[in-house]
């Protein structure tokens, strides 16, 4: 058996697409955040804790004394 020879072969043209670019932006952003912060989640939008609130945790039974 033969092989033909294809005469018209299309060229793969690689173009990078919107969702790869945001993709790879992403993954950028999340490397670059881990070298600063470390492994694991890190939230970026925390809420203000009162002082106020009860808590009875060890790490913050000095503060309750101080204050009363």
């Amino acid at each position: 058996m033969k092989k033909q020879k294809n005469k018209h072969r299309r060229q793969v043209r690689m173009a990078i697409t919107v969702e790869d670019y945001i993709k790879a932006a992403k993954r950028g952003q999340r490397e670059a955040e881990m070298e600063q912060l470390g492994p694991g989640f890190h939230s970026s939008d925390r809420t203000h804790r009162s002082r106020k609130t009860y808590t009875r945790k060890q790490k913050h039974r000095h503060r309750d004394e101080e204050r009363w």
